[in-house]
């Protein structure tokens, strides 16, 4: 085991991962992966705006990862609920700009309505989504989870790319989310 700590290691930096993270979410440790990626973003990106750009992208996939997150595990069948939700993050630097993936686990009932709503999105140019944007903002609708539904719009807007995602079925009541925001430079 100890011989392949750098074998992941070197994996890391060949896809120039410059943060990985998985386990319990807490609004603290968000918090704390917020200000290690603002600071690391200092370190590596010269460009202020695409520096905001990839953390704002950053912030709401976290936001959503700890908001939308089904709270539960599976371990060999059998579902446990967890106090904090659960969740993997990894940022990674392309040569064309950098990549934000997020999983968590979710409803499996829940999975249509979110395929269908990512791929409205998905949909939708520019101006359409600052359309949309405004119009869910004018709309003063929250969650429970306190959001308006903006968090996949606003990600779309600002990274100016599709979001790409993924369901793995897990059992009839439940799914694992996969998404994959690239934020060019």
């Amino acid at each position: 085991m100890l011989d392949r700590v750098f074998d992941l290691f070197d994996d890391l930096e060949r896809h120039r991962v410059m943060l990985s993270f998985k386990g319990d979410l807490s609004a603290e440790l968000v918090s704390a992966i917020l200000d290690l990626v603002e600071r690391k973003l200092s370190a590596i990106e010269p460009d202020v705006k695409n520096r905001r750009k990839v953390f704002n992208v950053v912030m709401e996939c976290l936001q959503n990862l700890y908001h939308h997150n089904a709270r539960i595990a599976v371990e060999e069948g059998v579902k446990q609920r967890r106090e904090e939700p659960q969740g993997v993050v990894m940022i990674a630097q392309q040569s064309n700009g950098y990549s934000v993936l997020t999983g968590n686990y979710m409803a499996g009932g829940e999975v249509e309505r979110l395929r269908q709503r990512i791929e409205h999105v998905n949909a939708l140019g520019p101006d359409e989504l600052r359309e949309l944007y405004k119009s869910t903002l004018a709309k003063g609708e929250y969650s429970p989870h306190g959001g308006g539904g903006l968090g996949l719009i606003d990600i779309a807007r600002r990274s100016g790319t599709k979001l790409e995602y993924g369901f793995v079925p897990l059992d009839e009541d439940n799914a694992f989310f996969s998404l994959n925001v690239n934020v060019p430079n």
